[in-house]
């Protein structure tokens, strides 16, 4: 595997799966595989979870593990063509980008989308140049439109507690005080369709997603509606997508919010979420402090997805 992006790059999802189980039952397993190899870890955006996971599962694989936070350990970076380079960006991506492959062996990525240019965001403008300039593999840890090492971890979690072959799993749009990029909503929606899950996407009028990754789900404006019989309810904010409002806020209804009442419309179903999260906005204190909150379990599965993919690529050099 020479890229990770999507559940396509994994190939089948259940061989997929059954070595995350493997892995987890067994984290230090393949130590030896990545010796004297080396992953650099580039950030464009704040992390918790991703960072953590991801170092820590390439240290699982022996690997040696090299991390750069370009807005406090860099040069400032333009990422335009033809500019006039006279601001305060002292180096192009053009330049950068191959340097940083000539120091390691794999490189992972997190660009957050702007939500100001939907072309750009959804053509990957900043992590396809990594793809091609770079020389070496290139997995996404959260681009402009997919988060697929979070969607991994979902999927591992929803496989480890599911009672029915086929579960309901919604997606549900929340409200949030900020504008948030579609890169989770996204690949979530994408993933659990891949899986084979009876899948719903709920969210008010002018949030509809992408066609591209909510193809083979239910879409509805009805939130109870997507909720009643639901076995595990992923809720998560993302601005608009339309071309002409792209990454506004059109509401903040809080009437969308997860709540007991809410979770009491589904089949005594599952709370997830990525987090970080609002709550009192996306969800209710007593929701994500419940007994039936994954929202741990996700967090630690984090290592896993990570752990797999950082394994399928050092298989491939």
């Amino acid at each position: 595997m020479k890229q990770f992006f999507s559940p396509a790059d994994l190939g089948d999802l259940h061989i997929a799966l059954q070595e995350a189980l493997d892995i987890k039952a067994n984290r230090f397993k393949y130590v030896k595989m990545g010796r004297n190899k080396t992953l650099l870890m580039i950030f464009f955006n704040s992390s918790l979870r991703t960072r953590l996971s991801t170092q820590k599962a390439a240290m699982n694989l022996g690997m040696n593990v090299i991390v750069l936070d370009v807005n406090q350990g860099a040069w400032k970076l333009e990422t335009e063509r033809g500019v006039i380079m006279d601001g305060d960006k002292s180096e192009h991506l053009l330049e950068a980008i191959p340097v940083m492959g000539c120091y390691c062996d794999m490189i992972g990525v997190r660009s957050f989308a702007s939500l100001t240019n939907k072309k750009d965001d959804y053509s990957e403008k900043i992590i396809q140049q990594f793809v091609k300039y770079s020389g070496r593999p290139v997995f996404s840890m959260e681009s402009a439109t997919v988060h697929p090492l979070q969607a991994f971890a979902d999927y591992i979690t929803i496989e480890e507690h599911k009672t029915v072959e086929r579960p309901r799993v919604v997606l549900t749009w929340a409200p949030h005080p900020k504008a948030l990029p579609q890169a989770v909503p996204n690949s979530f929606a994408q993933w659990m369709v891949a899986a084979g899950y009876d899948v719903v996407v709920a969210n008010p009028e002018g949030y509809d997603l992408d066609p591209a990754f909510t193809a083979g789900a239910t879409l509805t404006h009805n939130q109870d509606e997507a909720l009643r019989g639901a076995q595990f309810v992923y809720a998560k904010n993302w601005s608009a997508v339309d071309d002409d409002k792209y990454g506004q806020i059109l509401s903040k209804d809080m009437n969308w919010t997860i709540s007991a009442d809410k979770m009491a419309l589904t089949d005594n179903g599952f709370f997830m979420h990525c987090l970080p999260v609002r709550r009192g906005m996306i969800v209710t204190d007593d929701v994500i402090e419940g007994e039936r909150s994954l929202v741990i379990p996700e967090a630690a599965n984090r290592e896993i997805s990570a752990t797999v993919v950082i394994k399928r690529i050092l298989e491939s050099l």
